[in-house]
């Protein structure tokens, strides 16, 4: 008898058990725990301050309601998130590059110096300067890996030398600090078409630049996520003696980083030069803090091991929301960067507080 009864209760507790598995499963993929895989994400804090800055200028300057407005903001976006994706993995790995604003200069200055008084071929000066861009991405890893210095005083070197080399050999060639128009020579045109092109969606126009900046985010985003290489990234930005210690290239994947920024740069400095045609070689400083503020704000940990491209390119957006929208808002420009550096402050804050959430599981 007692045989039976335990059999039945046993029988109605696998029951209870087989009931409940199915229950749990559909809890597992159920909105409160899709929401709470989602805000876990790097992207999300950058994510809450693009809507954040998107409602306060919406709200504070009517033209930002007008989509026509909006292509300015995708181009101011796009030229910050080009080498801001670069600079995202670099973070990622555990780095950071100060050269990059600075470099964008270089690079341009080569190309069209080097096109000018050497090639007589815009196409030429191209070339040379993403040579010169990857040859820069390189040093700057061998450096590091070289001298074991932090990645801050090393860059810190390469970017005084280069602002020196850009304003001397600028002078010494052109006698001047700005490089010629080279609007007319050979090349240009198509040089032109491929970098600073205009592709106009209805009666929207936007900037060849930002199809380039989506492609680098979307690769960048699958070299992360989908590769050994975006594994190897992630180890070595997260601690790199364990990293080297299971088989990691750390040295190669650390200087292939650099490169990767500096080929950011090389094509952002394309666009500058066919933009505008000529360069002024004081340009471009300040500029790598602008970037790094991107990837900070789009989720990257200044201590590496964490952080999304699609995060670093939402922060991107916040900048350039910011930048044209205390623009159309009327705001005395006096205030401009200051107005600039409230509302990535208050982003960067926003994305802090909702990631610290997110771990604590509330």
């Amino acid at each position: 008898m007692s045989t039976t009864s335990g059999s039945v209760t046993g029988k109605a507790v696998a029951s209870s058990d087989a009931a409940a598995r199915p229950q749990g499963r559909r809890q597992r993929v159920g909105p409160d725990a899709l929401w709470a895989k989602a805000v876990k994400r790097p992207e999300a804090g950058s994510l809450a301050g693009v809507l954040l800055v998107l409602i306060v200028f919406v709200a504070v300057a009517p033209p930002m309601r007008s989509l026509v407005a909006w292509s300015p903001v995708i181009y101011q976006a796009s030229i910050i998130g080009i080498p801001a994706v670069g600079v995202a993995l670099l973070m990622i790995g555990g780095e950071f590059d100060l050269t990059a604003g600075v470099a964008v200069t270089t690079s341009s200055l080569t190309a069209s110096i080097f096109a000018m008084h050497v090639a007589g071929n815009a196409w030429a000066g191209v070339a040379l300067a993403l040579v010169l861009s990857l040859a820069v991405g390189a040093l700057n890893g061998w450096l590091l890996i070289k001298t074991r210095l932090h990645s801050f005083l090393v860059t810190l070197s390469t970017f005084l030398m280069l602002q020196g080399i850009n304003i001397a050999l600028t002078r010494l060639i052109t006698g001047g600090v700005a490089t010629g128009d080279i609007s007319s020579m050979p090349g240009f045109a198509s040089a032109h078409a491929v970098f600073a092109s205009y592709i106009r969606i209805g009666g929207f126009a936007l900037n060849v630049s930002v199809l380039y900046w989506i492609v680098l985010s979307v690769l960048a985003t699958w070299l992360l996520l989908r590769t050994r290489a975006g594994n190897w990234i992630f180890a070595v930005g997260g601690n790199g003696d364990a990293a080297r210690a299971v088989g990691v290239p750390v040295a190669r994947m650390k200087i292939a980083l650099y490169m990767g920024v500096q080929a950011c740069v090389w094509l952002l400095a394309m666009h500058l030069l066919f933009s505008f045609d000529t360069v002024q070689s004081g340009a471009g400083v300040g500029n790598e803090l602008i970037y790094i503020a991107a990837a900070v704000v789009g989720g990257c940990l200044l201590t590496g091991g964490y952080g999304s491209a699609v995060g670093a390119a939402l922060g991107a957006l916040i900048f350039g929301i910011v930048t044209e929208g205390v623009i159309f808002a009327g705001w005395n420009s006096d205030w401009f960067k200051f107005f600039v550096g409230l509302m990535l402050l208050v982003a960067t804050v926003a994305n802090m507080w909702i990631r610290r959430r997110a771990v604590r599981g509330k």
